[in-house]
């Protein structure tokens, strides 16, 4: 999961230079999502592997005790199953043991990661919001919009200004009426 994870990431930012700064923003939210729910999978697998050690632990337990039962009573052959059962379960306790504590760095490094790109996300999206308004007229462009000119904007602003007059008088009108 890890590897997959920094492969993605090191192609976003292999391509971060050539292409548009909100498809990289992007692109660094989803790999976020992606590391958050990596994160939540390894966090499964760490204590999926806990309580297998405990089951192992027990087992181990089980047959250490059945050996020494069995060496109380002279049964030769009982005292060396137990003895090849404890063995194997030890075995199987140190794999465990050695596998947890490897998911368990593995798991600091990924949170580790996840807040670096957590940041570089941050700084993608909080860029110069001229180039983001620069961008989006850009597509609008494309999609074959068009841009307002001067004349447009001043009319769309000074429409927007009576409107919010009209409203304010009518809400005057009302409280008047209502008597507040």
């Amino acid at each position: 999961m890890l590897e997959g994870l920094k492969a993605r990431l090191d192609q976003l930012l292999r391509e971060s230079g050539r292409s548009d700064p909100r498809a990289y923003a992007a692109g660094l939210r989803e790999a976020v999502l992606e590391a958050r729910l990596g994160i939540a999978a390894m966090g499964d697998a760490l204590t999926a592997t806990d309580r297998e050690l405990e089951v192992e632990r027990t087992q181990l337990a089980a047959a250490e005790r059945r050996g020494r039962l069995a060496a109380a009573v002279p049964d030769v052959e009982t005292v060396q199953i137990a003895e090849r059962y404890a063995l194997r379960h030890r075995e199987r306790v140190g794999v465990l043991e050695r596998k947890l504590v490897v998911q368990r760095d593995e798991l600091a490094l990924a949170e580790r990661e996840l807040t670096e790109m957590t940041a570089e996300a941050r700084r993608a999206t909080a860029g110069n919001p001229s180039e983001s308004i620069a961008a989006a007229w850009r597509d609008l462009e494309t999609a074959g919009g068009s841009r307002p000119d001067e004349d447009q904007r001043m009319q769309a602003e000074a429409d927007r200004q009576q409107r919010e007059r009209a409203i304010e008088a009518q809400l005057a009108y009302l409280k008047k009426k209502m008597g507040r």
